[in-house]
């Protein structure tokens, strides 16, 4: 299984970003899609998540200005993200979850910059 991410960049405070996470492999039984983040010297944390179902969750920190969506059909996952600050800055790893499984597969990062 792979997770490709992609759409990161550099982009002013306030400004929005679309990343993408493609997924590849064998066939999936899955449970549920999302993203992590890690800023410079600080740990990785939860930025978001979608379910098999359509369901979200998000970090509060988050909620209200990024978005988590899906392509079933495609085993795609989305971030939108708007109203960026420089405190998103951080590298954005996809994740998935298989149904009946507890092991994330990871996707290699990609890198946000936010400027003030």
């Amino acid at each position: 299984v792979q997770l490709q991410a992609s759409g990161g960049g550099l982009v002013q405070a306030g400004g929005s970003l679309r990343l993408s996470c493609a997924t590849s492999g064998r066939r999936l039984n899955i449970h549920l899609m999302g993203w992590y983040r890690q800023a410079p010297g600080k740990e990785r944390e939860f930025v978001g998540l979608i379910t098999r179902s359509g369901s979200t969750d998000y970090a509060s920190s988050v909620k209200g200005r990024f978005t988590v969506s899906r392509d079933a059909a495609e085993n795609t996952v989305y971030l939108q993200m708007n109203s960026l600050e420089p405190e998103d800055t951080a590298v954005y790893y996809c994740y998935l979850q298989e149904l009946g499984r507890s092991y994330k597969y990871w996707g290699q990062g990609t890198k946000v910059t936010v400027s003030s």
